[in-house]
C-alpha cells in the first residue's frame, strides 16, 4: 500500500510527461515544427498586465486527448485515499514500518538504501501531501482545461508530487535531499510553467538560486552528521545522538559545538526551503505560476519541507537548545515580517502568499519550543484552509476573467456567492475565529496552541515570540478581511464589461473547495486530541522526540487567561480595523497612507529586501562576471591566445593583399627596387 502511494503519482508523470505531449506524440522533425509554432505565438493565458489567465492556454487552445489528466488525476485520488487508510491506522494503535526497496549507495563506511519509514509522521504528511495534492488535480481538471500545453502542466503537478512523498517517507538523510532536490526541481518547472513570460522564467531562476542557498548549508549539514555519526540512515543518527553531545567540530582555529553546528547547518536547508527571514524572497514570485501551483506549494509540499525537516530531526535539535533558540526566534521575525507586508499587498495571490510565510513562522516557533506535535498539528491544519484560500483565490481570478489586482475588485459576493461562502470559511480558519474553552475553526486551534507554548516556554526567546505571534495574530486578521471586503463587498470597482461577465466557477472547481472547506470546519477539533492532547503519546510514538516531563505541553494548560485570550483579542481587533477602513469608512486607507507614506513604502515594498539583495550580491556578481568574462576572458585569454594570433595573421595579410594590385608597372616598381635592393646589398656588405 504504501509503495503504491509514493510510486503512483511518479507512474501518473512519466505516462502523461511522455506520452501525453504533443511534442513527444510527434518524435522527429514534426516535434521540431511544433516547438517552433509553439513559440511563435503568444501566451492567450496572460493578459498585458500578467495576470494568471485560468487557464486558458494560447488562442487555439488545448485540442488533445484528455486522458493525461484523467490518468494523473486518477492515480492522486487512489494516493489520496489509501493515505487516509494509513492515517487512520495510526490513530487507533498504528506501528512504525521501515520498508527496504533496494541497495543504493554503498562506498566504504557510507550506506544508504532506497528505503520507506513509517510512522506517524510519515502518516500525517502522506494524508497533507496526497489530499491537497489530489484536489489540485481535480480542481485543475477545470482551472487548466484550455492551457494548451495541459498534460504537461498536470505530468508536472504529479511529479512534484511524487519527489516529496520520497521527502517525508525517507529512512536517510540522503535519500531526503533526493526527495528536497526534486520538489525544488518541480517548483522551478511549474512556477516558469508559462515560459513564454519573462517574469515567470525569472521567478523561478529565483526561486532555484534562493533555495540552493539554503541547500548549501543543508548539504554541509548532511556532511557533518556523516563526519560525526558514521552513518546517514535515521535509526543510527537517532540511537547514538546523545554521543556528540558536548563534543566540538575544529575548523579554521576555532572549535564550534558540533550538535549546535550540525542543526544549525540543517535549519539553513529549512529556512530556504520554507520561506523563512533572509531567505523568503523567493516565496511571493512564486504567484507568477498558474494558481493550482500556488495552492501546491503553499499548502503541501514545498514550503512545509522545512518543517518536517525539523521535526524528523527532532532528536538532534533537542540536544541543541542553542539551535532551537536560533529556530524560535527566526519563525517569530518571519511571522511577523510576511504579517506587516500582507497588509498592504494588493495581489490577491500574493497576500494569501505572504500569509503562508507568516504561518510557517508560527510552525517554526512550535518546533523552537519544543512543542513539535503542536507545530505538526498546524502545519496539518494550515493545508486545508490555505489550499482552500488559494484555489477560492483562483475561483475569484477565473470569474474576473484574468485580473489579480483587488482595487478593482469589489462586489463580487452576488456573482459568485459559494466561492464568497468558501473565502468566508478559509478566512474564518486562518484568522482563528473561536472562543477559548470551547473551539473554533481549525486555525484556532493549531495557531492559539503555537502562542500559548510559546509563553509557556518561560524563556526569553518565547516571550520575544509570543509578543511578535500576537501582533502576527492581529495582522493576519486585518489583511484577511481586507481581502476578503475589497474582493467581495461594497461597490465594484471593476468595468462593466468584467463584472457583467463576472460568473461562478464549474462544479469541477467548486467541489475541492467544499471538501477543504469541510477540513478548514473541523480538522481542528477532530484531531487535537491525538496530536497535542491526551492521545499524541500514544500517536506519535517515536516519531517526534517527547521528554519524558514535557514541560512545555505541561505549562500550556496553566498559562494565564489572558494569554489564552491574547490570539482572540488580536483576531477581533483586526477584524474591528479592516471593517472601519473598508466597510465603514473607505477613505481611511488611502488617508492613513499618504498621511504614513514613508511606512507605507517600507511595507509595499517588502522591506526593500529585493533592493538591499541586488545592491550587496547581484550587482556586484554581475560586475564580477563581466569583469571575468570582458576583461580575463576577453582581453587576456582570448586577446593574448587564439582571438591575438589570428588578429595578428589577419593584418598582416590584410597589409600584404595590398600589393596585390593587378597593374604590371607596379609590379615591375617592385622589381626595380628589388633590383636596387640587391645590388646595394652586394656593393656595400653582401660580399667581402
Amino acid at each position: 500500500m504504501v509503495q503504491a502511494i509514493v510510486f503512483l503519482p511518479l507512474l501518473g508523470a512519466l505516462i502523461a510527461g511522455l506520452f501525453g505531449t504533443k511534442a513527444f506524440r510527434q518524435l522527429g522533425s514534426d516535434a521540431l515544427v511544433y516547438a517552433d509554432h509553439a513559440h511563435g505565438h503568444d501566451d492567450h493565458a496572460h493578459d498585458s498586465h500578467g495576470h494568471d489567465g485560468h487557464g486558458h492556454g494560447d488562442h487555439h487552445g488545448y485540442d488533445g486527448s484528455p486522458w493525461p489528466m484523467y490518468l494523473t488525476t486518477g492515480l492522486l485520488l487512489v494516493g489520496a485515499v489509501l493515505s487516509w487508510v494509513i492515517f487512520w491506522g495510526f490513530l487507533h494503535e498504528g506501528h512504525d514500518v521501515e520498508i527496504s526497496l533496494l541497495p543504493w549507495i554503498n562506498s566504504g563506511a557510507l550506506q544508504a538504501s532506497w528505503s520507506i519509514r513509517l510512522d506517524a509522521l510519515t502518516a500525517v504528511m502522506l494524508v497533507v501531501v496526497n489530499t491537497v495534492s489530489a484536489l489540485v488535480h481535480v480542481y485543475s481538471l477545470g482551472y487548466m482545461s484550455h492551457d494548451e500545453h495541459q498534460p504537461r502542466f498536470f505530468a508536472y503537478l504529479s511529479l512534484f508530487t511524487f519527489a516529496m512523498l520520497m521527502l517525508v517517507t525517507a529512512n536517510n538523510l540522503i535519500q531526503m535531499f533526493f526527495g528536497w532536490e526534486g520538489v525544488g526541481l518541480a517548483s522551478y518547472l511549474l512556477i516558469g510553467f508559462w515560459y513564454k513570460r519573462e517574469s515567470a522564467n525569472a521567478a523561478a531562476i529565483k526561486a532555484f538560486v534562493v533555495n540552493r542557498v539554503g541547500d548549501f548549508g543543508f548539504a554541509l549539514g548532511i556532511f557533518g552528521v556523516f563526519m560525526t555519526y558514521g552513518s546517514v540512515e535515521f535509526p543510527v543518527i537517532f540511537q547514538h545522538a546523545p554521543d556528540a553531545v558536548g563534543k566540538s567540530i575544529h575548523f579554521l582555529s576555532w572549535n564550534f559545538d558540533t550538535l549546535t553546528t550540525l542543526c544549525l547547518l540543517l535549519f539553513m536547508g529549512a529556512m530556504g526551503k520554507s520561506a523563512q527571514f533572509l531567505l523568503h524572497t523567493w516565496l511571493p514570485d512564486a504567484m507568477e505560476g498558474p494558481t493550482p501551483v500556488s495552492a501546491l506549494i503553499h499548502a503541501a509540499t514545498m514550503v512545509t519541507a522545512g518543517v518536517f525537516l525539523v521535526a524528523r530531526l527532532s532528536p538532534l535539535f533537542e540536544l541543541a537548545p542553542t539551535a532551537r533558540e536560533f529556530v524560535t526566534i527566526v519563525g517569530a521575525i518571519t511571522a511577523f515580517f510576511a504579517a506587516t507586508v500582507g497588509l498592504v499587498q494588493n495581489d490577491i495571490k500574493r497576500v494569501i502568499a505572504y500569509s503562508t510565510c507568516s504561518q510557517l513562522g508560527y510552525m517554526f516557533v512550535a518546533m523552537g519550543v519544543g512543542a513539535y506535535g503542536v507545530g505538526i498539528f498546524h502545519l496539518f491544519t494550515h493545508a486545508f484552509f490555505k489550499a482552500l484560500l488559494f484555489l477560492g483565490a483562483g475561483s475569484v481570478i477565473h470569474a474576473m476573467s484574468g485580473e489579480q489586482d483587488m482595487r478593482k475588485m469589489g462586489g463580487l459576493a452576488p456573482h459568485i456567492r459559494l466561492t464568497w461562502a468558501m473565502m468566508l470559511v478559509g478566512t474564518f480558519a486562518l484568522t482563528g475565529v473561536g472562543i477559548p474553552g470551547v473551539g473554533g475553526f481549525a486555525g484556532f486551534h493549531s495557531k492559539d496552541a503555537i502562542i500559548e507554548a510559546s509563553y509557556a516556554a518561560g524563556t526569553a526567546q518565547g516571550l520575544f515570540a509570543f509578543t511578535l505571534l500576537v501582533i502576527a495574530a492581529f495582522c493576519t486578521s486585518f489583511y484577511s478581511w481586507r481581502l476578503a471586503f475589497m474582493t467581495f463587498n461594497g461597490p465594484t470597482r471593476a468595468s462593466k464589461d468584467v463584472i457583467d461577465h463576472a460568473h461562478e466557477s464549474p462544479p469541477v472547481m467548486l467541489v475541492p473547495l467544499y471538501v477543504l472547506a469541510l477540513g478548514a470546519v473541523i480538522a481542528g477539533f477532530v484531531f487535537q486530541g491525538w496530536f497535542m492532547g491526551e492521545g499524541q503519546a500514544e500517536f506519535w510514538g517515536a516519531a517526534l522526540f517527547r521528554a519524558q516531563d514535557n514541560h512545555v505541553l505541561q505549562a500550556m494548560e496553566e498559562v494565564p487567561v489572558l494569554v489564552k485570550w491574547a490570539a482572540t483579542i488580536a483576531m477581533l481587533l483586526g477584524l474591528a480595523l479592516a471593517w472601519l477602513f473598508y466597510i465603514r469608512k473607505p477613505e481611511l486607507p488611502k488617508a492613513v497612507a499618504e498621511t504614513n507614506w514613508p511606512a507605507y513604502q517600507f511595507l509595499l515594498n517588502k522591506w526593500y529586501f529585493d533592493e538591499i539583495y541586488d545592491f550587496i550580491f547581484v550587482r556586484p556578481a554581475l560586475w564580477l562576471g563581466r569583469l571575468f568574462w570582458k576583461g580575463g576572458d576577453g582581453r587576456i585569454i582570448d586577446g593574448l591566445g587564439p582571438d591575438g594570433a589570428a588578429t595578428v595573421v589577419s593584418d598582416v595579410t590584410a597589409q600584404v593583399v595590398r600589393l596585390q594590385t593587378g597593374y604590371l608597372y607596379h609590379y615591375a616598381f617592385a622589381m626595380l627596387i628589388g633590383v636596387a635592393a640587391l645590388v646595394s646589398w652586394f656593393s656595400f656588405g653582401g660580399v667581402h
